[in-house]
């Protein structure tokens, strides 16, 4: 019997465009203006957002903890769906899968982020928790550039 590694779902409604949410998940220039678990600041953002290419984050926590998560695009569908690989360099925990989907709504655009393959469940707890604080930040961002 196989078992299944935990996952994290997150459903967000924004009232921004799914253009404008978009350009936010994958413009290197408006990434760091809320990339991020916490009010940290993020360093650099790299995507080249075409099946196969990559993107590198830095962005540093509150706390002054750096990190530099990484991945390789798999599926890129302008507006609708965007696919990745996430690895952390140095790290021990394999890599995993996120996933973005955008759905219009009569006033914005239904966000639903999915996380897959975690290694474990203090993994999930963790990444669910650094998802919902960069997607409240998503939010505000959006709300200032709507």
């Amino acid at each position: 019997m196989t078992q299944s590694l935990p996952s994290v779902t997150i459903v967000r409604r924004i009232k921004a465009s799914p253009s404008k949410v978009w350009a936010a998940i994958t413009q290197p220039k408006l990434m760091p203006q809320w990339w991020g678990p916490d009010a940290g600041p993020t360093l650099r953002a790299e995507a080249d957002v075409r099946p196969g290419g990559r993107f590198s984050i830095v962005f540093r926590l509150l706390n002054g903890d750096e990190h530099n998560p990484i991945g390789v695009y798999r599926e890129v569908v302008p507006k609708k769906k965007l696919v990745f690989t996430w690895e952390w360099p140095g790290s021990a925990e394999r890599e995993s899968l996120v996933t973005f989907l955008l759905k219009p709504f009569d006033g914005g655009t239904e966000l639903t982020l999915i996380h897959r393959h975690l290694p474990d469940e203090e993994a999930r707890v963790s990444h669910a928790l650094g998802w919902n604080g960069l997607l409240d930040k998503l939010l505000v961002f959006l709300g200032d550039i709507v």
